[in-house]
């Protein structure tokens, strides 16, 4: 698969995410606190909630509607009412850029 430019490194601040639509799915895109990037599947798996509206802490996300939440780093449903994983996906940094393989 190749590798798809999805943002700048400078579009996502430190501890946040942004949300990400290609080619008709839905991606959330992370920054860590260690300056690292992730990628996951943008929908909460309990009620298909986007997930780019909820808190990120530390390495998790928390979904904005029922307050799941989900290691972004391995997609790892963390609390409840989530328990299935999200899917996660390759990212590399080139040139300021973000890139992704979904």
């Amino acid at each position: 698969m190749p590798w798809i430019d999805a943002c700048a490194t400078d579009d996502i601040e430190t501890e946040d995410l942004i949300r990400f639509d290609h080619d008709g799915r839905t991606f959330a895109i992370y920054r860590s606190p260690d300056d690292e990037f992730f990628c996951t599947d943008g929908l909460c798996t309990h009620e298909q909630v986007h997930l780019a509206d909820g808190l990120v802490m530390d390495y998790e996300i928390e979904c904005p509607k029922h307050n799941a939440t989900f290691d972004y780093r391995t997609g790892e449903a963390k609390r409840a009412p989530a328990c299935v994983n999200l899917n996660t996906y390759p990212v590399i940094t080139e040139g300021g850029r973000v890139l992704i393989e979904v």
